[in-house]
């Protein structure tokens, strides 16, 4: 029987950044992966593919902008779907071909089949073939993600009623997506079918999109894609969604009681993701499950078994990839004896549409909420030089910091390239920087960058420059 010093179930950012770390610690590592490639989700049918997505479909919506560049095009210009996808799909398979080097990098044994505890330092690997595998682990670390929820009522067909999985692979742009959901998932995707041509629509139950960000985030992206084209139904519960033939037909109550009917040729199902321990046999290794099916953990993220441990979607908190790989990093970390920290409030998020959004910290709401006495400062993209140089004029920067203090709270940005500027504000808190530390750093001009800055003079005494 093969033996390891930690044995890693799943193999997406949380479980091969995880198995790397114990690996570079001096533990004889092994990873598990049910399907054929590594990467979990995010490489394969996450975060990857969708933002390969996002960035053809920017190029083509680029198109009708070229003019006010000074630059012609003449003929038709055509999208060809297949060949977008056929992209999509060589980015995938050249990332997830990467992660078979770093396994191999590492001395890392990569076992293919289902991973389930036979008990508590035993696992078996049930493979394709139909054979069987026991490998003995010292420590798991249970890596096994998410998987794409639904509604009781709702039955996922994957030709019209779909998931994001499939909504990343069509062989034709819907007429019409009709999207149950108005989360980050839900707002990347229809973004994408939105610029090829299709007619979009969202679904929210809650009363503005993206709900989990600030409120002037929502109120800024929805402003914007609404200019794009999107239609939003926000305060909507929906009823029902059948399909007939090639029609799909989605009933929805809003706040008044009226019902209203959205037909499309497809629509997506983008409720949220649920932990995914299917096949796990944790009850077996004495690993308790909560009742919304996550795993329970510790603050040193150890579960009810002492050598056994879980990290990323399977577990309380943001189901964000990097969130899963800092977790990962953590365990292999704790293992080898040392004192590792991970600071919650400090992970960013971030919507990759264009508009990008990004954020981190504290929301104005939940300032308001927790009683905490703050400050605002903001500063609009639209008074950048570098924003007007690009054309790139939506959004803004709004920093938080504490009345007293200065200290930043959060940071809140929708624009150009946020997903990359977020990371200033990171730095910033982690590091515990006031409003006016910031301000007082030099940033290059003429940069996106500089909204930043100017937001922290915003909000050190209304100080900005350039508004």
């Amino acid at each position: 029987m093969n033996s390891f010093d930690v044995v890693v179930i799943g193999s997406g950012p949380g479980g091969y950044v995880s198995a790397i770390r114990c690996a570079q610690l001096g533990f004889k590592t092994a990873i598990i992966e049910k399907y054929s490639t590594l990467g979990g989700t995010c490489l394969n049918v996450g975060c990857i593919p969708s933002k390969a997505l996002l960035s053809s479909s920017h190029h083509y919506a680029e198109i009708a902008h070229f003019a006010d560049h000074g630059i012609e095009v003449s003929g038709e210009v055509k999208v060809n779907l297949e060949k977008m996808i056929a992209r999509k799909t060589a980015v995938v398979d050249q990332t997830s071909g990467g992660i078979n080097y770093l396994m191999d990098k590492n001395n890392i044994t990569v076992f293919n089949g289902l991973g389930s505890f036979v008990d508590a330092t035993h696992v078996a690997v049930a493979k394709a073939d139909g054979t069987s595998e026991t490998i003995e682990a010292k420590h798991t670390i249970i890596a096994t993600g998410s998987k794409p929820s639904s509604l009781p009522f709702i039955s996922i067909d994957k030709e019209r009623i779909i998931t994001s999985t499939e909504a990343l692979s069509l062989k034709e742009v819907p007429k019409h997506l009709v999207i149950i959901g108005g989360g980050v998932i839900g707002i990347e995707l229809g973004q994408v079918y939105l610029r090829l041509g299709a007619q979009v629509s969202v679904v929210e139950f809650m009363d503005r999109i993206i709900p989990g960000m600030d409120g002037a985030l929502s109120k800024e992206l929805t402003k914007v894609l609404k200019k794009q084209g999107m239609k939003f139904y926000t305060s909507h519960k929906v009823q029902s969604v059948e399909r007939a033939g090639d029609v799909v037909t989605v009933k929805a109550e809003n706040a008044k009681g009226e019902v209203i009917t959205l037909e499309g040729d497809y629509s997506l199902v983008s409720v949220g993701r649920r932990p995914y321990t299917d096949g796990l046999n944790a009850e077996n290794a004495g690993v308790k499950i909560s009742e919304r099916g996550q795993v329970e953990v510790n603050d040193h993220l150890q579960t009810s078994a002492s050598n056994i441990y879980a990290i990323g979607d399977v577990v309380r908190g943001a189901m964000l990839a990097h969130k899963a790989e800092e977790e990962g990093t953590m365990v292999a970390e704790i293992l080898a004896g040392q004192k590792p920290h991970i600071d919650y409030n400090l992970i960013p998020g971030v919507v990759y549409t264009w508009p990008e959004v990004a954020a981190v910290g504290q929301t104005e709401e939940q300032l308001k909420a927790a009683g905490v006495a703050y400050k605002s400062g903001s500063f609009p993209f639209k008074a950048l030089g570098r924003a007007r140089a690009s054309a790139d004029l939506d959004g803004f920067v709004k920093i938080l910091a504490d009345a007293k203090t200065d200290e930043v709270l959060g940071v809140h940005m929708i624009g150009a390239r946020t997903a990359d500027l977020i990371a200033e504000a990171v730095v910033a808190m982690e590091y515990k920087a006031s409003a006016e530390d910031i301000s007082r750093m030099s940033h290059a001009h003429p940069t996106f960058a500089e909204a930043v800055k100017e937001a922290a003079l915003a909000a050190t005494e209304n100080r900005a420059i350039h508004v």
